[in-house]
């Protein structure tokens, strides 16, 4: 049975919703770096950083701009009380989507960056001493380590690391060793941007429950592509984005546990956000919304909704057992090639992407010569700096898939490869 006899859906289907994928990009792959541009079909294997937007979400934004256009809980006009209700049921649609209690459990925010930044100052700063540690993981994405680095300088905090063993696991000894009756907060990377690892989030939570901590798993590369229920995880917060699981740029999610969302301070004042004030004090609205200060990202809410909306009629099952195909594929092809080393575990036993290098090729110059077959990857440090200095290289190509892409442009990427090597050997 041919590979593409496996997938879970029909994808050739599910792409025509997907126009941008249509496009001619690229130079001419017969004289790489010669040609005029723009005439090479697209094969976008950038998944990581950012998916594409399906007809459907689209047409809910544009309604929503063309149909009730008001901002959210300020007016009592029919405007308002519709987008007010959408916003709000938008809520709704991810806390089910994770599996939490409900809308209170779920603020909004630009990212997962920004979920991290909240927590981060408006529990960090309250809550971090001397003596104090946190513990991250050597493959974090800025996000979490410069934060958690940050708030740590401010704190006197520790920040500690788990070390990641040479297939690119965490050493789940080192992380033993490390969490301890100090250790306040666990930040964790669910899926990662690089290695495509995927973490043991539970075991890590019941670690750090046991020493009295909280966890926070950042869930950018976990939510787009697999079911995640954060009861059964443990965590006690995750974040995700939107515009990585089929939504509109601009707006991510941030899961707190209700009491712990209950007993932090919002670290932003402004509109929206405010019960009472006077000249001398102010009083907090319920949550979510005591942390969602000034005009909220309404389009997005509602896009990111359309989003999940579009992503539970595919089904997650099928999402994950679909990208589990290509990332295998992809891994098996581009070992074979010869002259490729590959990050992370093996293809079977990773998230949807493979980050790579070609011998005697730059990543930078690889994602160049790719352009010109119209291949889109990433290339550079993907916001993992120390993972890379600890890998001993500067940087890395990766090609990241999602539920439109295809086994024949996994073989385009590996012919596109391929050629690549042979030009500077």
């Amino acid at each position: 049975m041919g590979v593409q006899e496996q997938y879970p859906f029909n994808v050739e289907a599910l792409r025509a919703d997907f126009p941008v994928l249509d496009r001619k990009v690229g130079g001419d792959p017969e004289s790489p770096g010669q040609g005029p541009g723009d005439d090479t079909p697209l094969v976008y294997l950038d998944n990581a950083a950012t998916s594409h937007t399906p007809d459907p979400v689209v047409d809910e934004i544009s309604d929503y701009y063309r149909s009730y256009n008001a901002n959210v809980h300020r007016g009592i006009h029919q405007l308002s009380q519709e987008a007010s209700v959408a916003y709000e049921e938008a809520h709704d649609a991810v806390a089910d989507f994770v599996g939490a209690a409900g809308r209170e459990e779920i603020v909004f925010t630009k990212n997962t960056t920004e979920a991290m930044n909240l927590v981060a100052y408006a529990w960090g700063l309250e809550e971090l001493g001397p003596g104090d540690n946190v513990v991250l993981t050597e493959m974090e994405h800025h996000a979490s380590l410069v934060t958690w680095q940050q708030i740590g300088k401010r704190t006197g905090a520790d920040v500690r690391f788990i070390d990641v063993t040479d297939e690119g696991r965490l050493d789940m000894d080192d992380a033993a060793d490390l969490i301890d009756d100090d250790t306040q907060m666990v930040s964790v990377v669910h899926i990662s941007n690089t290695l495509g690892t995927i973490n043991p989030i539970a075991e890590l939570a019941d670690l750090a429950h046991d020493h009295g901590a909280y966890i926070f798993a950042d869930g950018a590369q976990s939510v787009p592509n697999r079911a995640v229920d954060v009861d059964e995880l443990g965590v006690d917060f995750f974040a995700f984005s939107a515009h990585k699981m089929c939504g509109p740029t601009g707006i991510g999610a941030l899961y707190g546990r209700e009491e712990l969302l209950e007993s932090m301070q919002p670290y932003l004042y402004g509109g929206d956000m405010i019960r009472r004030v006077s000249f001398e004090d102010s009083t907090w609205e319920d949550l979510p919304w005591k942390f969602e200060a000034g005009t909220p990202s309404i389009a997005q809410g509602i896009g990111f909704a359309a989003a999940i909306e579009y992503l539970e009629e595919v089904g997650m099952d099928r999402v994950e057992a679909h990208e589990d195909l290509l990332a295998e594929y992809a891994y098996d092809e581009l070992s074979a090639l010869g002259g490729v080393e590959i990050y992370g575990p093996p293809g079977d036993d990773r998230g949807g992407l493979v980050a790579f290098n070609v011998e005697g090729v730059h990543a930078h110059d690889l994602s160049s010569i790719l352009n010109d077959y119209g291949i889109a990857i990433r290339a550079g440090d993907h916001c993992t700096q120390p993972l890379h200095d600890e890998m001993g290289v500067s940087a890395s190509a990766r090609a990241s898939f999602y539920l439109y892409n295809t086994v024949e442009e996994v073989d385009a990427l590996v012919e596109a490869v391929g050629e690549a090597r042979d030009l500077f050997a």
